[in-house]
């Protein structure tokens, strides 16, 4: 069977198939995978076939705002969480509903054309190579890659644009009204979290346990060997903030925990003077890095709150853009962890989140309750084995 897996160009999108895609590699498929070109040299070491396709979701919340990056006074970039909430939803808006998946359909057309395969299984949030599966008549998946959290104004806004771009790229009339565009999708989170939107949808469920990827690497000795509770911190690779690590970091100093921050966009040096108890780094490899952490403090993107889940740890979720909006309450109302907003985050509220997370019983075994019910979900290959389903 040929099967041609397709994601949008971020580290958020592209990971979470990653799993799904080497199983089907190894169940002796021949598959491809179009994404971004930057994440070709990952995808090849992975022993998969990359193809192009695609902006990268900054790319494409530039050219929604007509070509103008986004910069502050002194030609910085500027982060998401630092543009004006109405303008940011308005390209956001724009972004997902429109430019995104106009590009994916022009660039995967071709492809499917010229592979023809036989299964077409993309992300949620890459509707674009949905509906090219859908004009060329080839049948497809749609995975989640976390928790599927629409927001109550911006969603039905996005939904909008986005079947108009359908009716205007032809596909409309081939494609269901709801978020899988009517086709089977691949859950990947656990139920105690998920939103009731999908399995109320009509469309046909196939569970899959969600497993972090990451690039391999090797972690300091302080990590793997110190003695003590060791919290992670990260704010993903898209949301990046100097002041607000340190004001992270600052409350967990009195708390003596051993700290690893992955800083992604943010220069280790910007951190300013660290103990020896805090590591900065400006890449881990998380899913190492979760066999060793107590608890993980993080923006509440799909990636690390999926990863964290299955590896039964309490979180601490600052959210800083849209996905952590959800994720952190869901986390919350399922005993799991705790949420800091906005003016919430400040090193003493830090300082007393964490302090609760690691004493308080009932919330780590809320954690570990969840890590078995992922633990109890189909694997990728169990996934792979009923491809005949949606082929024949």
């Amino acid at each position: 069977m040929k099967v041609l897996f397709a994601s949008l160009g971020n580290y958020g999108h592209v990971f979470p198939m990653v799993p799904l895609a080497k199983a089907t590699v190894e169940a002796g498929h021949e598959v491809w995978f179009a994404t971004n070109h930057q994440f070709h040299p990952i995808l090849e070491k992975s022993g998969l076939r990359p193809v192009s396709c695609g902006l990268t979701v900054p790319e494409a919340f530039i050219e929604a705002a007509g070509g103008q990056a986004f910069l502050d006074a002194h030609g910085g970039s500027v982060q998401a969480s630092d543009i004006p909430s109405d303008q940011l939803a308005g390209l956001a808006v724009k972004a997902f509903g429109s430019v995104l998946p106009r590009n994916v359909f022009e660039d995967i057309t071709p492809v499917i054309d010229s592979l023809r395969p036989d299964l077409v299984v993309y992300e949620i949030a890459n509707p674009g190579a949905g509906f090219a599966a859908a004009a060329a008549g080839v049948p497809a998946l749609c995975q989640g890659i976390g928790r599927v959290s629409p927001a109550p104004t911006m969603d039905p806004l996005i939904q909008r644009e986005l079947f108009g771009t359908a009716n205007e790229l032809g596909v409309a009339d081939k494609i269901g009204p709801n978020r899988t565009l009517g086709n089977p999708f691949v859950d990947i989170c656990p139920s105690v979290v998920q939103t009731e939107e999908i399995p109320s949808s009509g469309v046909r469920i196939i569970q899959q346990r969600p497993i972090p990827f990451a690039e391999p690497g090797e972690l300091p000795a302080q990590i793997t060997e110190g003695e003590g509770p060791l919290v992670y911190l990260s704010f993903g690779t898209v949301v990046g903030s100097a002041e607000r690590l340190r004001t992270v970091i600052d409350g967990l100093l009195p708390l003596g925990v051993r700290v690893l921050v992955a800083t992604s966009a943010v220069d280790p040096a910007d951190l300013g003077e660290l103990p020896d108890r805090v590591v900065a780094l400006p890449w881990v490899p998380q899913a190492e890095v979760l066999r060793h952490a107590d608890v993980v403090i993080h923006h509440g993107g799909h990636g690390t709150t999926m990863a964290s889940l299955a590896a039964g740890l309490p979180q601490l979720i600052l959210p800083a853009e849209g996905d952590g909006f959800a994720n952190g309450p869901a986390v919350r109302a399922a005993g799991s962890g705790q949420v800091l907003v906005g003016a919430e985050v400040t090193s003493a509220a830090v300082e007393a989140e964490v302090r609760t997370l690691l004493a308080d019983g009932a919330i780590g075994e809320a954690a570990r309750r969840i890590a078995k019910e992922v633990e109890a979900m189909p694997g990728p290959d169990e996934t792979v084995a009923r491809f005949p389903e949606f082929v024949g």
